[in-house]
């Protein structure tokens, strides 16, 4: 019997199958789906195995999660492990101040998910479609789904709340949430482990650095707060999105420019962030690469990047009153060395003195930091897969 995981994104979805019993990996698989009228690419990885790959003729994001189930469950290179899929855990975003725990996931549960699409536009629609397809592609097996927004159960009203009008919360549901909190709540636990400490001491800031970015103060094992907000727009810079930026400027493009709603949406999610500054791509690597080549507009980019990321790991340490450790995770946070030096420069002032020697030859899961820095610097490969199936089995049991 097995486990399978599905992440699913806006253009990309990403499965994990699981032994039910060890919970070791049985394989990865990845989905790459351009959009409508083109194909798709299926990836499949068995463990200690070499990657399958092929086309598939899809007409819409549904069809392309179905015939990658179909392909997962039908392929001789996981030796069977898909054919007995037991319970299917999927990673959601939003579950709002109703929804802190995993749950099962039924015709009810989807109306309460679909109530936040608005919240969270490019996650919540394709998670939406990926239990769907699940359904169609699995019929009768249980699916179960793990929420971003539960590990923030905890922090505090003067975290979540905005200095608006309180009626805007009361009325409206309008506070901060707080997103990633599976990839944070995985690296707590990791941080912990590496430490050798229980999390119930230690004062850690995790950034989660990817095509989507946040950042979480982390006291006690329980999340402080986290710099996305109402929305996954708030916070950092990220691939595509804005991140923080002054609200004024919203107002004033409106009125002076024109501007509608819709298109200030679309400018804010899709057309900022590292895009929205280079003028060349949101993937990080090809815009370091371009910086690297004398590109100007790719290295203020990337500048722009570090700046934000280290004035909110400098106020989250603040906010905790004192830091033990600094978590970078995400694909960014565990691959550019580059960043992770540019982010350090100046923290030294909360006990951040980062190795740089260390810092080039480490990968995850290591310690960069100085052998007498105050706080650790430690690079750990999330692992919200493998949360989702701990989760998963437990409620498969219950």
């Amino acid at each position: 019997m097995s486990i399978l995981v599905i992440n699913a994104g806006s253009s990309s979805v990403k499965f994990g199958l699981f032994d039910f019993d060890t919970l070791e990996p049985v394989a990865r698989g990845l989905l790459d789906w351009a959009g409508a009228g083109r194909q798709a690419t299926i990836t499949l990885t068995p463990q200690g195995g070499d990657a399958i790959s092929a086309k598939l003729d899809v007409p819409d994001y549904r069809a392309a999660v179905i015939k990658a189930l179909e392909m997962l469950r039908q392929s001789d290179a996981v030796a069977g492990g898909a054919a007995g899929i037991r319970v299917v855990g999927h990673r959601l975003i939003h579950g709002g101040e109703e929804i802190r725990q995993p749950v099962r996931i039924d015709a009810e549960m989807k109306k309460t998910i679909v109530r936040y699409a608005h919240l969270a536009p490019l996650h919540i629609p394709p998670g939406l479609e990926a239990i769907e397809a699940t359904e169609a592609a699995l019929p009768g097996v249980p699916q179960v789904g793990l929420f971003d927004t539960a590990f923030f159960a905890q922090i505090p009203p003067c975290a979540y709340l905005y200095p608006v009008p309180y009626q805007w919360y009361e009325e409206w549901g309008i506070r901060r949430f707080g997103y990633h909190g599976t990839s944070h709540a995985y690296c707590t636990d990791r941080a912990a482990e590496m430490l050798g400490r229980d999390k119930r001491e230690l004062l850690l800031v995790i950034c989660h650095l990817g095509q989507g970015s946040s950042a979480t103060a982390v006291r006690g094992g329980v999340a402080v707060t986290n710099t996305m907000g109402f929305t996954p727009l708030e916070g950092f810079m990220m691939g595509t999105r804005s991140g923080t930026v002054d609200p004024g400027i919203l107002i004033y493009v409106q009125r002076e420019h024109g501007l509608s709603a819709d298109e200030l949406d679309e400018v804010l999610h899709k057309k900022s962030g590292l895009l929205g500054v280079s003028g060349l791509s949101s993937d990080f690597r090809q815009v370091e690469t371009a910086a690297n080549e004398g590109h100007q507009r790719a290295q203020l980019a990337l500048d722009v990047y570090a700046y934000r990321v280290r004035a909110m790991i400098g106020a989250l340490a603040v906010t905790l009153g004192g830091l033990d450790a600094l978590v970078f995770t995400g694909g960014i946070g565990e691959n550019s060395v580059w960043l992770r030096e540019e982010v350090c420069k100046g923290l030294e002032v909360i006990g951040v003195h980062l190795d740089a020697e260390r810092n080039a030859r480490r990968s995850p899961d290591g310690d960069v930091a100085t052998a007498d820095s105050p706080a650790r610097v430690l690079l750990i490969h999330t692992r919200e897969d493998l949360m989702i199936a701990r989760e998963a089995r437990r409620m498969a049991l219950d």
